[in-house]
């Protein structure tokens, strides 16, 4: 598949990663209780409409299943006619991070059509490493395999998020987590921001997506990706949920912000 280059291509690319990488964010934490939630958010992007997002919920038996659904709307709808959809499967136990057991995300952009990214992690003597699975479209090798060991899919990466912001153990708040996303791998540092008001009944963060590798035309097939390190702006909940209520990511120095809108009894009768 050739690589787009238009004019429009680098901010649809950007605006894309934006969304994705807000949205990966968002998914683990707007679980309220163990059963199957739905629930909405909405993307603005300098103050105008810019997506929706739909995420569907399960947990059951120490394991998870989650799935989102993303569709640009206003000014990025026209540059990038990008909607995805993404699943994500893993275990969780108590007082041990998420583990990720598999991902599966397909997607639409202008002139790119049914791309999908599949990963399957296996265990190789106490190391898990992501392996491409049957279904991935990608046409360019994979990065070497030191660079897709331990790390987390980007819809597992914020249950470790929430636990990291939990716990609260490193004494500054401090923490960090290695994603691998299909194609490019990052790490996620956080540390919580002190509290500016006694009993907000929230909490703020601030995070860096620090690129590792698979950026700059590495083994991306996405053009030219901004190897450059992304600041965002998390605001949750201060309770056992770690619920998202804002995440705010730089896209062309204009801000990208994703705000909770509402939860939905069931998928089917969501609206969106």
């Amino acid at each position: 598949m050739p690589i787009v280059r238009s004019a429009a291509s680098p901010l649809a690319y950007r605006f894309r990663l934006g969304l994705a990488l807000v949205a990966a964010l968002l998914l683990p934490a707007a679980r309220a209780r163990a059963d199957d939630i739905v629930a909405v958010y909405a993307a603005y992007w300098a103050g105008l409409p810019a997506g929706e997002i739909r995420l569907m919920l399960h947990e059951a038996d120490a394991a998870y299943r989650h799935k989102i659904e993303i569709r640009t709307t206003g000014l990025p709808a026209l540059l990038s006619r990008f909607r995805a959809t993404a699943l994500a499967e893993g275990r969780l136990a108590a007082d041990r991070p998420a583990e990720p057991a598999h991902y599966d995300a397909t997607y639409d952009l202008r002139k790119r059509r049914d791309r999908r990214t599949s990963m399957h992690f296996i265990d190789r003597a106490g190391t898990v490493v992501a392996e491409r699975g049957p279904d991935d479209t990608s046409g360019k090798p994979p990065l070497a395999e030191r660079f897709r060991s331990n790390a987390v899919d980007p819809l597992s990466a914020f249950e470790r998020v929430r636990g990291a912001l939990r716990a609260r153990r490193a004494a500054d708040g401090s923490f960090a987590i290695p994603v691998y996303d299909g194609a490019r791998r990052f790490d996620i540092l956080g540390r919580i921001l002190p509290k500016t008001g006694a009993g907000d009944g929230v909490l703020r963060a601030e995070l860096t997506l620090r690129p590792i590798a698979g950026f700059k035309g590495e083994t991306s097939e996405d053009g030219d990706p901004d190897s450059a390190p992304r600041k965002v702006d998390l605001l949750v909940t201060d309770d056992g949920r770690m619920m998202p209520l804002s995440i705010t990511v730089p896209v062309f120095f204009m801000p990208l912000v994703v705000r909770f809108v509402h939860f939905c009894a069931a998928a089917e009768g969501c609206p969106r």
